[in-house]
């Protein structure tokens, strides 16, 4: 399946707005959690599916597939890293994150 994009039909809307693509590919199973561990640096295909704890080599693949096609990650000679609009991405979640800690205490 394609990764989903802005303009485009996605599930749950046909509307195409950004921030419907957006959370089409976020709410993918292991997208974000894919994305969360290639926080600190570049992972081989190896080392990704190591922190996945898991996820299947097929998932995988077509996770990471997604998310280069959405422009989140590249392929480098280290592995997999973020862009930097995927490393914006990490940013825009941390007020995310803090509300569920907070929520999580409550």
């Amino acid at each position: 399946m394609p990764a989903p994009r802005p303009g485009k039909k996605v599930r749950g809307s046909s509307s195409g707005r950004p921030i419907m693509a957006a959370l089409d590919l976020l709410g993918r199973r292991w997208a974000l959690r894919v994305l969360w561990v290639l926080r600190d640096g570049p992972l081989t295909f190896r080392a990704v599916r190591d922190a996945c704890d898991g996820v299947s080599p097929t998932v995988l693949n077509a996770r990471l597939a997604e998310l280069r096609e959405a422009g989140l990650l590249e392929s480098t000679e280290q592995g997999y890293a973020l862009t930097p609009i995927g490393r914006e991405l990490g940013a825009a979640l941390a007020p995310l994150t803090k509300w569920a800690e907070r929520w999580g205490r409550s």
